[in-house]
């Protein structure tokens, strides 16, 4: 598939030592200017499965903010593949046009469908999945955030072998195929740190399906209350970060790996190796969203001192 078989290298970027810590970032948000990041990692071999087969349609799931339901849209497009959305909250039904989020997803072609909270998370028990599964006799479902063995395969790509010198590999964590991909990529000298985005106590046993290493933690303690939660501090610390080396990371995700990274060193709580690399998993889409939600709310938000992708 050619949105996958050509894209820019990965390239890493240092970032200035901090107490005695050389800490390096992976811009895996530059491979490709829309499908970026762990997206692109996760749906690569996905895709590559569902193009061998004949007039497959794709379903997945998504909020309407989400960074998975963009990358699917626009790879269905560039593949010229049917995808369908199921997007959490019926109140987003008459309002696509208030989440540039769902406005490129239905740009893209894509099929949405917006349902209750409540009929969300039966995901594929639901009954509109059902009708859709009788209807569409070739509907290749993909899980909400992408994980499945072929995600993990993907992002076990990330790592290269000139990654191999580093003590400790950091990321962001959702539904944990990118920390298994991590893991299994992993070098035995190594420790692999997820930072959780959200409060989701049973993400250690989702990765664990994934991997047999036993190098690798979940840190749990910046999730600012929740997935796609913020506050003053994060936004300011994101703002900041950005000002000083022109990396932009995302709220949901990344601002908060930074955050909690820089927090622990500083608060001389860091105790897994002075080399670290950080990897950058894309997500910038969702950028414009949340600022608009800050805004409405008279709220700080992110100066980047341009729209994001969308």
């Amino acid at each position: 598939m050619q949105i996958f078989d050509s894209f820019k290298s990965t390239t890493n970027q240092s970032l200035e030592p901090l107490n005695g810590h050389t800490i390096v970032i992976k811009r895996e948000d530059l491979i490709h200017p829309i499908v970026s990041g762990n997206k692109f990692r996760k749906l690569k071999y996905i895709f590559k499965d569902i193009e061998s087969l004949s007039n497959s349609i794709v379903l997945t799931f998504g909020g309407a903010f989400s960074n998975h339901l963009a990358a699917v849209a626009a790879a269905g497009k560039l593949a010229n593949i049917q995808t369908i959305g199921i997007v959490r909250g019926e109140e987003w039904e008459n309002k696509i046009a208030s989440s540039s989020t769902l406005s490129y997803c239905s740009d893209q072609g894509m099929k949405i469908h917006c349902v209750s909270r409540a009929m969300y998370d039966l995901k594929e028990a639901s009954e509109l999945v059902h009708n859709l599964k009788s209807f569409y006799l070739n509907l290749r479902i993909i899980s909400e955030g992408g994980t499945e063995i072929l995600a993990v395969k993907g992002c076990e790509e990330i790592l290269q072998k000139e990654d191999e010198h580093f003590d400790v590999i950091c990321s962001s964590v959702g539904t944990g195929g990118t920390l298994a991909g991590l893991i299994n990529s992993s070098v035995s000298s190594q420790v692999v740190i997820g930072f959780n985005a959200l409060k989701n106590p049973e993400v250690e046993n989702q990765i664990s399906q994934y991997i047999e290493k036993q190098n690798w933690r979940i840190e749990a303690h910046y999730t600012f209350g929740g997935y796609a939660k913020v506050n003053d501090t994060l936004i300011s610390f994101m703002n900041s970060f950005y000002q000083q080396y022109k990396i932009p990371l995302d709220p949901i995700y990344t601002g908060k790996l930074l955050f909690g990274i820089f927090d622990l060193i500083k608060q001389n709580k860091w105790q897994w190796g002075k080399k670290i690399l950080i990897i950058h998993t894309g997500g910038l889409q969702g950028v414009k969203g949340m600022n608009l939600q800050l805004q409405k709310k008279g709220k700080l938000h992110l100066h980047y001192g341009k729209d994001l992708l969308f």
